[in-house]
């Protein structure tokens, strides 16, 4: 990298252009790394023909599996971009510094070249001559005294200069450390939505093959399994130990996911348009004034759990053991979540689904019944 007295500006736009490049739309790059849980089904899951008389149960659990597979990759991805988001605004802020810096250096230098020439100006003579020649000694002493002073001051200009020089050097090597993290977390969400979109694309090429008759059965198979867990989390005396007492930011998080039921559910998204599972909490969130990690997965590593006997409106229930689904309990034992590719965002049983645990956006602030 060079480092004249244009270099580090030069180095500042180029960061700035590269990050605009791989922040553009459509841009492809390799894959992240593992999938959080080695429970999740792997993306080398095939689906199972559909033919007459098919066992429609087996249908049912190997959809299921894809689309849980499907949901674990969207997490993927949406970790990738937000982690990506992040180290580009962070190397825009080192280019801006850089750019300062540059501009910091270049006036030292002027400085440090004026005082260089006034001392060589007033130099020549060695002192004991000037002061022999000097009409007024007291004068002499005065300037004797003034360029001590100035000395000492080019002394310090010089030092802040090379302060100056070793920021700059440090603020180009954490730049080019992000940027090297940023084309791996491009890399990583590229990766991740190959994932997506082969357990989708996987999903529905099974749905396909079912003739109407049967996507009808699978239909209410999958609403019979889900009341069947309802029931059983219901006839476990659940609901009459929760606290039904939301606070003023969980009553608006809870409205604003609410209003979005029927919308659809599109991997990746955060609306308004559309969500996926984690889109939905994480704006319903920050709608109530208050910031959450944009995955299922982070809401379960990061923000504060409770029992589910403590769970009020508001509160965030993850699902499955590797939290790939989430969703927002908004009481009378009832969760808003954005199921999966092709469905809607709904109101459906807390129980219907496996739970993993519960977490709170909003500790510490006073429930109102």
């Amino acid at each position: 990298m060079r480092t004249g007295k244009h270099g580090w500006t030069t180095a500042a736009v180029t960061v700035v252009c590269a990050v605009t490049v791989l922040a553009a739309p459509g841009t492809a790059f390799a894959d992240p790394g593992p999938s959080p849980s080695s429970g999740t089904p792997g993306a080398s899951s095939t689906a199972p023909a559909a033919t007459p008389g098919k066992d429609l149960e087996a249908v049912r659990k190997k959809l299921d599996e894809l689309y849980r597979a499907a949901a674990s990759a969207t997490d993927e991805y949406n970790a990738a971009e937000e982690k990506a988001d992040k180290q580009s605004a962070e190397i825009v802020e080192l280019a801006k510094k850089i750019v300062k810096g540059q501009e910091k250096l270049d006036g030292l230098k002027d400085r440090v070249g004026a005082a260089a020439r006034s001392q060589y100006r007033t130099g020549g003579l060695p002192d004991e001559a000037k002061l022999m020649l000097s009409d007024d000694p007291e004068d002499f002493l005065d300037g004797t005294g003034r360029v001590v002073q100035g000395q000492r001051a080019t002394k310090g200009l010089l030092g802040e200069m090379t302060r100056t020089q070793e920021d700059l050097k440090a603020y180009a090597a954490d730049a080019s450390a992000q940027f090297e993290k940023l084309e791996a977390n491009r890399k990583a969400k590229a990766t991740a939505r190959k994932k997506v979109e082969k357990q989708i694309k996987a999903a529905e090429k099974l749905e396909s093959e079912l003739e109407q008759e049967e996507k009808e059965r699978l239909a209410r198979l999958e609403r019979e399994a889900q009341e069947k867990a309802q029931t059983a989390w219901l006839g476990s005396g659940i609901l009459k130990d929760l606290d039904s007492g939301a606070t003023e930011q969980g009553r608006k998080a809870v409205e604003y996911a609410t209003a979005q039921v029927g919308k659809p559910y599109q991997w990746g998204a955060e609306g308004p348009k559309a969500y996926d599972c984690s889109g939905l909490t994480s704006q319903a969130w920050v709608a109530a004034g208050t910031a959450i990690p944009r995955t299922s997965q982070q809401q379960w590593k990061q923000l504060t759990r409770v029992d589910i006997e403590d769970m009020r409106p508001g509160d965030l229930i993850i699902y499955f053991d590797d939290a790939s689904h989430v969703g927002m309990y908004i009481g009378d034992g009832s969760v808003v979540h954005a199921p999966r590719p092709g469905r809607s965002i709904t109101i459906a049983g807390a129980g219907s689904m496996p739970i993993l645990g519960v977490v709170r956006p909003d500790t510490g602030a006073s429930a109102q019944e």
